[in-house]
């Protein structure tokens, strides 16, 4: 076998689904979150992290916002 390979002229083009690659975050969720979607999981039979991944990214195509009321203290 051959030490060094020159993989250069084999594919100069580039990957046409890079943009589709996810990525891999850290997240903290509350429990009743996680909780939510593991159930929803075991109904559908689709795990528990792409249920999030496609609510979110539905959510992203549908331009919804979070309804977030930060009211100070009177």
């Amino acid at each position: 076998m051959r030490n060094n390979y020159d993989i250069s002229k084999h594919n100069p083009r580039k990957n046409p689904y890079a943009e589709k690659l996810k990525r891999q975050v850290t997240m903290n969720l509350k429990i009743s979150t996680i909780d939510y979607f593991k159930k929803l999981a075991e109904e559908t039979g689709i795990p528990y992290q792409n249920l999030i991944d496609l609510y979110l990214d539905d959510c992203v195509q549908k331009g919804i916002k979070p309804d977030i009321d930060w009211k100070t203290p009177a």
